[in-house]
């Protein structure tokens, strides 16, 4: 018991406080007193209290209203903590992360996801509806520089960065991709397989969530190694074409050019290649495997799940590893 460190005053409220509601003697809906009579009262320093407050806010246990003062919400005093989970849309690469994400913080977090869709105005709603009702936040964000600022209005403490990167103040942490050098290294080492097929064609569309820096990788790696190279929009249906590699960062495309490539009786890494982003258990398995660039999205959960338990501030990037199969 030597050893034991002693609590501090947020954490002696803290305790004090849910001792009371394991006890009823606070029950949901109660309202807890005021800092200023919080501070009369016990003569805790007001930010000692505001910090208590926050703290059992951040677990969901206690909520506060506009003027009106601080309440219990939830009688469930197992929380850790209450966090918002905001994602582009639920792929199943999303779903890995979320998955290991759940699995690695245990039951007494409480997760509750959100899909912005790439979506400027559904991502500004979700924020304003949010805002002030969890312990932590993370965010998977629009690469916007307005979104960059929307952010900046979360404590840097409650907030951290996942998946696509966006320039941040120093004490922010994040966990992110990075996409236009490490996707243009794997392309360099699948030179000799590309190099096989008379064209490549990456499908890259400008109003989704396909990150730019793959567009940019691509377009100075056909440069520089004289390939002939074209980007698309989208897919036409039966256009598929022997001696052709494709490159998909939808998945969308990539089962159409699968589905016809089969109506056609083309081999996959014979009659045409194909070359996917963002890896799963099904790209693993059909066709006898497909050639994949990808972050491990089941690391970066596991890195973001530790930030949330030890709260170590990071600003880490998970690379981009290339998974050959016989896709190419």
């Amino acid at each position: 018991m030597k050893n034991t460190k002693p609590l501090t005053k947020h954490e002696q409220l803290v305790n004090a406080i849910i001792s009371k509601i394991e006890s009823k003697e606070l029950k949901k809906g109660d309202r807890l007193p005021s800092i200023n009579k919080m501070v009369a009262e016990i003569g805790f320093a007001r930010k000692t209290i505001v910090k208590a407050y926050e703290d059992l806010k951040g677990r969901g246990i206690v909520e506060s209203k506009n003027f009106k003062g601080y309440y219990i919400a939830d009688v469930n005093t197992n929380t850790k903590l209450r966090v918002a989970l905001l994602l582009f849309a639920f792929h199943s690469f999303q779903e890995d992360f979320y998955n290991t994400f759940r699995k690695e913080l245990g039951k007494k977090y409480i997760i509750n996801v959100f899909f912005h869709h790439n979506n400027i105005d559904v991502f500004k709603d979700i924020l304003s509806r949010i805002s002030g009702r969890y312990g932590m936040y993370v965010i998977a964000p629009i690469q916007t520089p307005e979104v960059g600022l929307l952010l900046k209005n979360i404590p840097s403490e409650k907030l951290l960065v996942i998946d696509r990167h966006i320039p941040l103040p120093r004490d922010y942490s994040y966990i992110t991709q990075e996409f236009e050098d490490s996707t243009y290294d794997q392309l360099k080492k699948l030179l000799p397989e590309i190099k096989k097929y008379k064209k490549f064609i990456l499908f890259f569309k400008d109003d989704s969530d396909n990150p730019v820096g793959v567009l940019n990788a691509f377009n100075k790696f056909v440069d520089e190694y004289n390939i002939d190279a074209k980007v698309e929009k989208e897919y036409k249906k039966e256009s598929v074409a022997k001696n052709t590699l494709y490159f998909f960062i939808s998945d969308n495309f990539l089962w159409e050019v699968l589905k016809d490539s089969k109506l056609k009786a083309y081999t996959i890494g014979k009659d045409i290649g194909v070359l996917a982003h963002n890896d799963n258990a099904i790209k693993e398995i059909i066709f006898g495997g497909i050639t994949t660039i990808s972050t491990d999205f089941k690391k970066m959960a596991l890195e973001a799940a530790n930030y949330l338990k030890f709260k170590e501030h990071t600003r880490k990037i998970v690379p981009s590893e290339l998974i050959h199969r016989n896709s190419l």
